[in-house]
C-alpha cells in the first residue's frame, strides 16, 4: 500500500514571531513579494518595518485586490518579476494565502496568518475563484509552503469570531480522517507524490497523520473553552496557543495527509448558496460536523461529546446558526447534489452515500441542534 505526509518545510508560533520574518526571508534571498490586504499589512506594519530594517531585507508591496482569480494572480506574477523578489510572502486571511501560494507557484512562499479561521495555511493547496466570485478551480503544487510562521499575539488580538471559526474547522478534521481510513481512501498528500504528474499511483493516508487528527479533536475539547475566553479578551494564554497550533498545524497536517469526508462535501454543497449567507468556511465545517457523525449512525455519547463542546465555546449547531434557515426544498436538493460530487470528498465515506441520505443528516442535524439547545 503507497502511504504519503507532506507538509511545511518550518513552521513556527510564538508572540512577537513576527519580528523574526526576516530571517526567514534572508534565507531565500534578499527581496519579498507581500500579498495582503492593506488593512491586515496595516495592522503589523511596525513589526514589518522592524524586521525589515533588522534583517536588511525588502519588503516590496503587491497592492493586493483582495480576490484569488486568475486576473488578479497573473498581475502579481509580473510585479513579482519585474522587482526581482526573491520569495513571496502570504499576510494575513485565506484569500491572500492562496494568492501567494499561486503567485510563487509553491515556491519559496512564506505564510503569516493574521487569523487562524482554517487549516489552509500549512497546505500544498489553493482555491481560485471566478471575477463575480464563484468557484473556479483548485491549484495543487509540488512544494507546500516553506514556512508557516504565526505571531500568537497577533491572532489574540483579531475578532474571536475567527479563532472559532478555525475551531470548528479542526473538529471535523478527526471525524473525516477516520472516515477515510475506514474505507482506505485516497488522501491529498499523494498529488505532489507524483499523482499529479501521471506517474505515481495514489496514495492513503499515514498513521501519524490520523494521530495528528485525532490530538487535533483531543485539543479542542480540553483547550477550546478557555482559548475562546483569552481571545475575548485578547490575551496570549498557553491554552491560545494550544487552540492556534491545533487550527493550523494539527488540523492542517490531519487534513491534508488523513483525508476528507462527508463534512467538507456538505461545506461544498452550501457554498452554492453562498450570497444567501456570511457565515465563515469553517462555521458550516462545525455543522457539517454533527451531519456526518449521523450519517455514520455515530454513537450516542460522541454526537453528544461534539454537541456539548460546540454549546461550550459558540460554534454553529443550527441551520439558522449559519444563515440557513430559510432554506427552500430546491436549494436544499442543490446542496445535497452538489456534496454528492462523484469526484468529491464525500466519496471517502465508508458506505454508499445518497442524495437523500445528505438531505435527511442536514434536517436531522438541525432539528438536533436545535432540541440541544432548548436543553
Amino acid at each position: 500500500m503507497r502511504k504519503a505526509f507532506i507538509s511545511p518545510s518550518k513552521y513556527v508560533q510564538g508572540e512577537k514571531e513576527l519580528n523574526n520574518l526576516g530571517y526567514y526571508i534572508a534565507q531565500l534571498g534578499k527581496s519579498a513579494l507581500i500579498v495582503g490586504k492593506e488593512e491586515d499589512i496595516d495592522r503589523v506594519r511596525n513589526q514589518l518595518t522592524y524586521t525589515e530594517d533588522k534583517f536588511e531585507v525588502e519588503f516590496v508591496n503587491a497592492d493586493f485586490q483582495g480576490e484569488v482569480t486568475r486576473e488578479e494572480i497573473a498581475r502579481l506574477q509580473k510585479i513579482f518579476k519585474e522587482n526581482h523578489c526573491d520569495c513571496l510572502v502570504g499576510l494575513g486571511g485565506g484569500k491572500a494565502i492562496d494568492t501567494a501560494k499561486c503567485v510563487a507557484e509553491g515556491k519559496n512562499v512564506i505564510i503569516v496568518p493574521t487569523i487562524v479561521a482554517q487549516d489552509a495555511p500549512t497546505s500544498h493547496l489553493a482555491d481560485i475563484y471566478h471575477e463575480d466570485g464563484s468557484f473556479d478551480a483548485s491549484a495543487h503544487f509540488q512544494d507546500s509552503p516553506s514556512v508557516v510562521l504565526v505571531d500568537t499575539a497577533v491572532i489574540a488580538k483579531a475578532p474571536s469570531r475567527y479563532l472559532l471559526a478555525g475551531m470548528g474547522d479542526a473538529l471535523a478534521t478527526y471525524f473525516e480522517a477516520r472516515a477515510a481510513r475506514r474505507s482506505n481512501s485516497n488522501v491529498n498528500a499523494g498529488q505532489p507524490n507524483g499523482i499529479q504528474d501521471g506517474i505515481a499511483q495514489e496514495a492513503k493516508g499515514t498513521n501519524a497523520a490520523y494521530a495528528l487528527a485525532r490530538l487535533a479533536y483531543d485539543m479542542l475539547l480540553e483547550h477550546g473553552q478557555a482559548a475562546k475566553l483569552a481571545s475575548d479578551l485578547n490575551q496570549v494564554t498557553p491554552a491560545l496557543e494550544d487552540i492556534i497550533e491545533t487550527n493550523v498545524l494539527l488540523s492542517g497536517l490531519g487534513f491534508e495527509s488523513g483525508g476528507l469526508a462527508a463534512v467538507h462535501a456538505i461545506y461544498s454543497g452550501f457554498s452554492l448558496l453562498h450570497e444567501k449567507s456570511d457565515a465563515l468556511h469553517g462555521e458550516i465545517v462545525s455543522f457539517g460536523t454533527i451531519c456526518q457523525l449521523l450519517m455514520e449512525d455515530a454513537p450516542k455519547a460522541e454526537v453528544e461529546q461534539v454537541l456539548a463542546f460546540q454549546e461550550a465555546v459558540g460554534l454553529p449547531m443550527t441551520l439558522s446558526d449559519i444563515g440557513f434557515d430559510d432554506m427552500t426544498d430546491e436549494e436544499l436538493e442543490a446542496v445535497a447534489e452538489k456534496a454528492m460530487n462523484p469526484k468529491g470528498s464525500i466519496q471517502s465515506m465508508p458506505f454508499d452515500v445518497t442524495v437523500q441520505a445528505v438531505k435527511s443528516a442536514i434536517l436531522t442535524a438541525d432539528k438536533l441542534g436545535q432540541t440541544y439547545k432548548k436543553g
